[in-house]
């Protein structure tokens, strides 16, 4: 069973999520054309080599001309239903967009079919959250853990104007789950981020004992000095403590340093305007 390990020590979001799948081999062509069967006009994706810290990552931008509809929950819903997805991905996508509505209608006590996703964020999250279930789904992971969730300090600006980071939404996605906060005062999960991670995802202690496969590093749209702004996702088989792991001659194919696999052997900076509503 193929086992991702989502290693969330700079915070999560969903650009950060598509970013990391990418980097572990999910095909940013087969990536679009699964958005393009929701029929969003002028979605496109931008996939770019980084650095965050040294660190060499994949960042994943996602590009649409304005929009004037405002989206609400059944909207959504019906976009996503309509679209040729296999018919766990569409599940599992209205799942984690009804438990991001609920968390959002808690917050505002309004009724979650109420739930306004705004005209600049709905395109993005439509993106982010098809898009990561289709790629968890693609890779064909079975099992999604995830470690202990660094949320970030400080203050957001959001449509409703200054909130504590992290926003009330984030925290009541995140109940039950080990939380800290470390690193830059900023906003380091989203919303997004924790609705894909507490919906696909269960949560562990601490890296689990796991025969790796391929790493991926999907890169933030911040680039905070000393700082390794990067979403890690690990992808193997959990193993029981004290297996035998390969000898140094055996090492396991397919990882994601081998540029002929990757074309990761050479990574440059780019500077792109980030359109996220939330900027991780």
């Amino acid at each position: 069973m193929t086992t991702a390990y989502v290693d969330t020590f700079s915070g999560v979001s969903g650009d950060m999520l598509l970013g990391a799948l990418v980097d572990a081999g999910l095909p940013l062509e087969e990536l679009q054309g699964a958005l393009d069967t929701l029929g969003v006009q002028g979605l496109r994706l931008i996939s770019t080599a980084e650095r965050r810290n040294s660190i060499g990552a994949t960042r994943v931008m996602v590009n649409y001309p304005p929009q004037h509809e405002h989206r609400h929950l059944k909207h959504i819903v019906s976009l996503i239903e309509a679209g040729s997805l296999p018919e766990e991905v569409k599940g599992r996508a209205v799942d984690v967009f009804l438990r991001l509505a609920e968390a959002e209608a808690q917050i505002h006590r309004i009724d979650p079919q109420r739930v306004h996703f705004h005209e600049v964020g709905a395109a993005d999250a439509i993106a982010d959250v098809v898009g990561t279930v289709f790629g968890f789904h693609h890779l064909g992971i079975e099992e999604i853990l995830v470690g202990p969730v660094n949320v970030g300090a400080g203050l957001v600006r959001c449509e409703h104007g200054l909130l504590p980071a992290p926003a009330p939404a984030t925290l009541a996605l995140l109940a039950g789950w080990v939380c800290h906060s470390a690193g830059p005062v900023r906003e380091l999960t989203t919303p997004t981020g924790a609705a894909l991670l507490t919906t696909l995802g269960r949560q562990v202690e601490s890296f689990p004992a796991l025969r790796v496969r391929r790493v991926g590093y999907g890169a933030g749209g911040a680039d905070t000095p000393g700082w390794p702004n990067v979403l890690r996702v690990v992808l193997g088989e959990l193993v029981v403590t004290g297996s035998q792991g390969p000898r140094p001659d055996e090492a396991p194919k397919g990882q994601r340093s081998a540029p002929d696999e990757q074309g990761h052997e050479q990574r440059h900076d780019h500077n792109h305007p980030h359109r996220h509503q939330h900027q991780h």
